[in-house]
Parts: structure tokens; sequence; C-alpha cells
């Protein structure tokens, strides 16, 4: 009897520990019944097969939330793959630093996708450099290396636009989800869309120039530079300076994103 309930007690625990839900009444009885058929191994076999398949239960997403995962997905890469551009045309650390976290924004979304069944627009192009499922992505894509190319003062702009959008469009997309897991990587990414922001503001008044925002309101913006940096990870260095242009981002370009 003793055996059965040390048996029983680390079995319990194990089975907490993984979130299952136990029917005591069940376990007691298999314990308290020397000849019973049902063992209280089987039991505890048979509800940790049950528990399992409770845990894994994903609420559906909504349309919203579907597309929001989508566009956010292809809008972190767009964000990586104009930096990759901008960092290959001025050597400028800003643009590779920034780079390399929005590559974990994109793996932070990529597992979302994952988890929720979706299928990921970054797979179907192979995660090509500069290439989009989203037609609308591709145009501003273009648009932007082009317009980042003119000069340094234009690429910092540029940087200081998709961030600017990535914050409006990040702001919305955690208004439409009632999922908690997917709130809280939105507003991880907006706190780091934060930080780039300052950094790209700060070197462009570096260089005796500024921005004014296109998509979030003034008083926003204004909230954000003065604010203290957060915990966004990859926040650029105010007059980053050039680097050798070598390193070219080899571990970032060409990932998956999972």
């Amino acid at each position: 009897m003793c055996r059965k309930i040390i048996f029983l007690a680390k079995n319990l625990i194990i089975l907490a520990l993984t979130g299952t839900i136990l029917s005591m009444t069940t376990l007691l009885q298999a314990m308290a019944t020397p000849n019973s058929s049902v063992s209280i191994t089987d039991t505890i076999k048979t509800l940790s097969i049950v528990g399992s398949t409770e845990a894994v239960k994903i609420s559906p997403l909504s349309t919203n939330e579907v597309t929001d995962l989508l566009h956010m997905r292809e809008e972190e890469k767009l964000a990586r793959d104009v930096y990759l551009a901008l960092f290959d045309k001025w050597g400028t650390r800003v643009f590779q630093n920034i780079a390399m976290s929005e590559q974990k924004h994109m793996e932070a979304i990529g597992s979302l996708l994952k988890t929720y069944g979706i299928d990921d627009p970054v797979m179907k192009t192979g995660d090509a450099w500069g290439i989009f499922v989203n037609p609308n992505i591709q145009s501003l894509y273009n648009k932007l290396v082009t317009k980042g190319s003119n000069s340094l003062v234009d690429a910092l702009t540029v940087g200081a636009t998709i961030e600017d959008l990535d914050i409006k469009d990040l702001n919305e997309a955690i208004t439409h989800t009632t999922h908690n897991d997917i709130r809280q990587v939105y507003e991880n990414l907006k706190m780091g869309s934060k930080n780039h922001m300052r950094a790209f503001v700060s070197n462009l008044r570096a260089l005796g120039a500024d921005y004014e925002p296109q998509y979030i309101s003034t008083e926003e913006f204004q909230k954000i530079l003065t604010a203290l940096s957060g915990n966004g990870k990859g926040c650029g260095r105010k007059n980053g300076g050039n680097r050798g242009r070598g390193n070219k981002m080899g571990k970032i370009h060409g990932q998956s994103g999972h």
C-alpha cells in the first residue's frame, strides 16, 4: 500500500506539472482495490493521454487575427530586408543592428503561425531577400529601398518610416486579438519598434535632419522619443558610423524565421 501511495504521489506531481486535471475518484478507486482490473499505472497513462490532448487545444483565430499575423510576418521581413539593403548601400551600423532585431521579430511571428497552423508566407518565397507574397508590401519594399539609396539621410528617414508604420499596425493588431499569447508578442514587438524609432531619429538629428510621423500621432511620437528605452532587443546606436561590409549579415540572410 505504501508503495502505491508513493507511486501515486510521484505521478500526481508529473501530471500536475503538465497541466492535467485528474479524476481523483478513479485514481483512489484503483489504489484502494487490490484486485481491480484497472491498475494505477493504466489509469495514470490514460489520464496522461487525455490531459495532453486537452493541453494542446487552441481556440480558433478570427479572420482579422489571421490577416494581422500574416501581414505582420511580412512587414517584419520588410523591415529586415530593407535594413539589409541599406546596410549594403551605406555600411552604417544602425541598419545592421536593427536588422538583427527584425530577424527576431520575424521569428516571433513565425512561431505564432506555426502554433496556430497558418501557412507561412515567408516559407512560400523561401525567405528570399526582398521578395514578398503580399503585393502591397512588395511595392512598399521597392519604393523604400529606392528612396533610401539616395542619401544617408533618406535611408535613416526610411528606417523611421518603417518603424512608424510598424507601430501603427501593431496598435491596430493588438485591438483585434483576444489571444493573450498573440497580444504579448505584439506588445514586445512594439517595444522594439519604439527603440528602433528612437535610434533612427537620434541618427537623423546627429546629421542635422529630423523626422515627422506619417502614421502614428504626433503625441505618440513625442512620447516615444522622450521615454526611456524598453527591453525591445535591438536598438541601434546613435551615430552608429560605418563598419566593414564583409560581414553583410550572413547569419541573418536566408534564415527561415522559425
